[in-house]
């Protein structure tokens, strides 16, 4: 639905402005084509308003959208209150694709915390690596799981550990699965707002047989500071819907990516089709 004009028939640059950032509250990106129709202007008048409120640390720009600022996440139990019932969908789809006695790397992450609920009601004999502590008591539930918190300097805000003791030793370790969350999911690949829990999370991604990332629909299309792998190094997505933003499928396409949407009447999405 079109913005309504001002009395004089032209919304001035200040009530653009406005509309833009209230969009962006509502959707962590948006087209820039879809902003200019939406708002009733040019795209040339969009751009040169995004570039002002870039500028003013408001938004961010890539590849034809807008969106929201690039800024630290809230700390992990303030994020945890969030998407609840996407994430427990997301669990589900990843926990079917474990098998019992399987070796595993999970990620620190908000939505690998609801997998390691997941994983310990369904399965048995499982070993685990995780640099976090919140993971590993949910796993710990299972009495029959083999757990080992990998060594590092302790985080609080994150629940988890990091540094070069942490990236040494995932070194030495392979899995059948590493399963990691995100801040953000872009063409580009796949980051994370804290540095060094993206660097914990770029070890775990080479050191498994099947690299498994699992987050919803909030971060598509949205930047962070740490991009931790290309999609090139991903077999698989598991997220809530289907990712939508030209670039960000195009380079799940070009990586042959598997995409799961979980959730009711949910599947494999044929991203990676031509």
């Amino acid at each position: 639905m079109k913005s309504k004009k001002s009395r004089g028939g032209r919304l001035s640059k200040d009530e653009r402005r406005k509309l833009i950032t209230l969009r962006l509250e509502q959707y962590p990106a948006i087209r820039v084509s879809v902003l200019a129709t939406d708002i009733g202007v040019s795209t040339e008048t969009i751009r040169r308003d995004l570039e002002d409120l870039e500028k003013d640390g408001l938004i961010s720009r890539a590849y034809g959208f807008a969106a929201r600022p690039l800024s630290p996440e809230p700390e992990f139990m303030a994020r945890d209150r969030l998407f609840s019932e996407p994430r427990n969908r997301i669990a589900k789809a990843m926990s079917a694709l474990v098998e019992d006695g399987q070796v595993l790397i999970i990620g620190s992450s908000t939505t690998t915390l609801r997998v390691a609920e997941r994983l310990a009601a369904d399965h048995k004999d499982l070993c685990v690596y995780t640099d976090s502590t919140l993971i590993a008591s949910k796993l710990a539930a299972n009495p029959t799981f083999r757990i080992r918190l990998v060594p590092g300097i302790y985080k609080d805000s994150e629940r988890c550990v990091y540094g070069p003791d942490t990236v040494d030793y995932l070194r030495r370790v392979y899995a059948n699965h590493a399963i990691l969350g995100a801040t953000g999911l872009t063409s580009e690949g796949i980051s994370n707002a804290d540095h060094d829990v993206g660097e914990t999370y770029r070890a775990m991604s080479l050191r498994a047989e099947q690299v498994t990332v699992v987050a919803d629909h909030s971060k598509f299309l949205r930047p962070a500071v740490n991009t931790y792998a290309q999609w090139a190094v991903v077999d698989r997505l598991i997220t809530d819907m289907p990712p939508y933003g030209d670039e960000l499928i195009q380079g799940l396409r070009a990586a042959r990516v598997e995409v799961v949407v979980a959730g009711d009447g949910g599947g494999q999405v044929p991203i990676a089709e031509d």
